[in-house]
């Protein structure tokens, strides 16, 4: 059992330090951009909710209702679409509790006169000592304590994300992903969710707060971010030992 923890030990250890060989001495790799939901959902469109096969759009009409023309609704409403995510967060949270509890107890039990056994006893033990008050117990417990959270997180983005499937409602799942490499630190920014069409403003973009079960993630990999994490066997104690 010893022998199979150290081996799994060594391979998570293994496992984790390849994925920082890629810009070892070099910048980081940038993620493939095919063969994600993104691409499959551009090359393949899906099949259409309704059959056009016997109507004719005149496209050279400037109130037509295609797509293409100097009045067409652009807005992203199939698989494959792309709309503009805007990410303006700027929030603020503070938080402070305070509690403090006291309790004192005292009990006594004296036996001064039991059966004329402290006077026959008293004599023989030692000076001060004596069976008049047998029992005395007193006790005390006091604890207090603070907490306090005080969070700001401030956020500005735009990023493009594509509608990589139609919901049976209507409703467009988005995925979007933006890298950013500057010198050897790679930038990443990553968003998905599920929006509604009338949501989706005239200029083909929505906010993150009108996108249900938002996930909305910025970070980095790369040098830089390897220094200001601590070590993977600084983890795995901070996760181990109890104390």
């Amino acid at each position: 059992m010893r022998f199979l923890f150290a081996s799994l030990a060594v391979l998570g250890f293994g496992l984790s330090a390849c994925a920082r060989l890629d810009h070892l001495g070099s910048e980081p790799e940038f993620s493939p951009t095919r063969q994600k939901n993104e691409h499959r959902a551009m090359i393949y469109a899906g099949l259409p909710k309704h059959a056009l096969a016997s109507r004719r759009v005149d496209t050279s009409s400037l109130w037509s209702g295609n797509r293409d023309s100097l009045l067409g609704d652009r807005r992203a409403l199939q698989s494959g679409d792309i709309l503009t995510v805007v990410i303006e967060i700027d929030e603020n949270a503070e938080i402070s509790n305070s509690t403090s509890r006291s309790r004192k107890g005292s009990e006594s039990l004296a036996i001064p006169e039991l059966f004329g056994l402290p006077q026959r006893v008293d004599p023989k033990l030692p000076e001060g000592a004596t069976l008049g008050n047998a029992v005395s117990i007193d006790g005390a417990s006091r604890s207090a304590g603070d907490g306090s959270v005080k969070r700001r997180e401030k956020l500005a983005l735009r990023v493009a994300a594509t509608v990589v499937d139609v919901l049976p409602n209507g409703v467009l799942e988005i995925t979007g992903s933006q890298e950013v490499r500057v010198n050897f630190e790679l930038r990443e920014l990553l968003v998905s969710g599920f929006v509604r069409p009338e949501d989706i403003s005239r200029q083909n973009e929505i906010t993150y707060d009108k996108i249900a079960s938002a996930r909305i993630s910025y970070g980095g990999r790369g040098q830089i971010s390897d220094v200001q994490q601590p070590r993977y066997g600084q983890q795995m104690l901070d996760i181990l030992l109890p104390f």
